[in-house]
């Protein structure tokens, strides 16, 4: 792999309501560094849905020599809102590259399931629920893909206007996104139970574009099973459209080591297939805080794909000023990037 990186939340933008509360400047910027020095990354996604977090976080990142690829993350945007967006990002992206920096624009990510337009439903998850239904996926296929080749055409027209590097786009395999525009092709790709035993064969055949191919997003949840789910693993938590993460809808049980597992298996397929990128969805989320005291319920982390888990109420131990503590999967990640590169 040329880019050994992983996205960073900035906070995700619902409604106006930002899912990382608190975005304290000095923390993104020891974070970042943590990312380049111990997980031994040279890229790293930033993402988020307000403009000017992002712009702060790459141009952090930007500093410390990582690649940036700057990822604007609309949810819930009608087509002009989403527009409007890339348009600012854009040009916030631009000044970053006329800096020095080694900036792609990844413009929007899985837009026919997390934005208004593309699927019939009113939010995210009916659209999801939607295509878990083997006759729905028929039935809407063919349009989905025809509406956000038609949105992403204005939508890189309207970037290139502004910025002057590479672009690309973070797709949903079913997307089944004309690539001619891009100069990247980016998928957001998941092995679950389903997938397992074509996974690195399927790998393989995403290299045959003629294109750099980046897996933009991949990884698991915490808990025993959630590798099977692949990128169902946050189903398994209550939400509330206001107040975000409530609770699990059960008692799971903890498995990091698994979590671990599961990166270092799609790691290795990805280096072995060929592929030049590839993001870990992620170092943290932050509305999923690790509560391993009391109900089991409470403990959000064991449905994050962060891999480190996050405090609400104190520090860590292995990084004393932060407010979370790595996971296995934190150490098989830095144990992958140190490797040399095409050692399997």
């Amino acid at each position: 792999m040329r880019a050994r990186g992983i996205s960073y939340d900035t906070g995700f933008v619902r409604n106006g309501a930002s899912s990382r509360k608190l975005f304290d400047p000095e923390t993104v910027r020891r974070e970042l560094r943590i990312i380049r020095d111990d997980l031994r990354c040279d890229a790293v996604r930033v993402m988020g849905g307000d403009p000017e977090r992002v712009e702060l976080a790459a141009g952090y990142a930007a500093d410390l020599g990582l690649e940036v690829w700057f990822s604007p993350y609309p949810l819930e945007l009608t087509a002009e809102e989403m527009l409007e967006l890339f348009a600012d990002c854009a040009e916030r992206a631009e000044r970053l590259r006329q800096r020095g920096a080694e900036v792609v624009f990844v413009a929007g990510a899985e837009l026919s399931l997390m934005d208004k337009g593309f699927l019939p439903g009113e939010s995210t998850e009916e659209r999801v629920a939607l295509l878990s239904r083997t006759d729905s996926v028929r039935e809407h296929i063919g349009e989905v893909g025809v509406r956000v080749n038609e949105f992403l055409g204005k939508a890189v027209a309207l970037v290139r206007e502004r910025f002057g590097g590479k672009v690309t786009y973070a797709a949903v395999p079913f997307e089944r996104v004309d690539w001619a525009p891009f100069d990247i092709v980016s998928l957001d790709l998941y092995r679950s139970a389903e997938t397992a035993d074509r996974f690195a064969e399927g790998v393989h055949d995403l290299t045959a574009r003629g294109k750099p191919v980046a897996i933009t997003e991949f990884g698991s949840a915490g808990y025993h099973g959630a590798g099977e789910r692949g990128a169902h693993g946050l189903e398994i938590v209550e939400y509330d459209e206001d107040a975000g993460p409530l609770r699990l809808k059960g008692e799971y049980a903890r498995d990091e080591a698994g979590q671990a597992a599961y990166l270092r298996e799609l790691l290795e397929a990805f280096d072995a297939g060929g592929i030049d990128s590839t993001f870990v969805f992620t170092f943290a989320l932050y509305d999923h805080v690790h509560r391993p005291d009391g109900d089991p319920r409470d403990d959000l982390d064991l449905a994050s794909y962060g891999i480190v888990k996050v405090f609400e109420d104190r520090l860590g131990t292995t990084y004393p000023d932060m407010p979370w503590e790595p996971k296995a999967a934190f150490t098989a990640l830095a144990d992958f990037h140190g490797r040399p590169l095409g050692e399997g």
